[in-house]
């Protein structure tokens, strides 16, 4: 297990078999997250929460209640959360429901040119921080996330963005390990800088790849967001 001494790797974004575009099985995220090293993970299914309550009790790897959002602008992140955030509201009502929900609101991904945000709204909004790795983004969006986030501030987050069970870990943030609870993990990326480490980007051929499945899929789902 690659894990060091006095800290816990946090994968805070990886989807599962509830997301329309994900592969992983509750047992698969434990088995995989266990192989890397992993304490602690956000199941960020794409506007569905049904993931949480399957795994909340597992004694195995701390599980954060959390959804990634399709807004109508593009994907936000919810952390914490106690409830399904709907879809296809406008930025600003998502975060509020987010913080109604008793959860923090994060730009997901602002530079992806399919689902982010971008810069312009990820300033405009009031987010309490920023996704600034990504294992699905090109390095450039990933380096360009991160000097956003230090610009205006905010704690930022970081995740593999797995959607099969094989890249969980591929981006993750430290903690220490002696948090227990992932109520603790949450408050301690909100009120410290913690590192963000990500071991993969998506390069020119995996691009292309995605990007055309994408716009398939889009097609296909009426021109509508994921």
């Amino acid at each position: 297990m690659d894990r060091r001494i006095g800290q816990m790797k946090a994968d805070l974004h990886v989807h599962t078999m509830f997301s329309k575009d994900g592969r992983t099985t509750m047992e698969e995220l434990l088995e995989y997250a266990e192989r890397a090293g992993i304490g602690c993970v956000a199941v960020t299914d794409h506007n569905e929460f049904r993931a949480y309550d399957l795994l909340k009790d597992n004694g195995r790897i701390i599980i954060i209640p959390a959804e990634e959002v399709s807004s109508a602008e593009g994907h936000i992140l919810a952390l914490g959360i106690d409830r399904l955030i709907p879809r296809d509201l406008s930025i600003q009502e998502t975060i509020d429901r987010i913080h109604e929900a008793g959860g923090y609101a994060f730009a997901a991904h602002p530079y992806r040119w399919w689902s982010g945000l971008g810069e312009e709204n990820t300033l405009q909004y009031p987010f309490d921080g920023i996704e600034a790795r990504n294992g699905r983004s090109v390095p450039a969006a990933n380096r360009r996330s991160e000097r956003l986030a230090r610009r205006v501030g905010k704690p930022m987050t970081a995740g593999s963005d797995a959607h099969t069970p094989r890249h969980i870990g591929e981006g993750y943030v430290e903690v220490p390990d002696d948090l227990k609870t992932w109520q603790e993990v949450v408050q301690y990326i909100m009120e410290n800088e913690a590192p963000i480490v990500c071991s993969h980007s998506r390069h020119a051929k995996e691009t292309l790849k995605y990007g055309f499945k994408s716009i398939t899929q889009w097609i296909l789902r009426g021109f509508k967001r994921m």
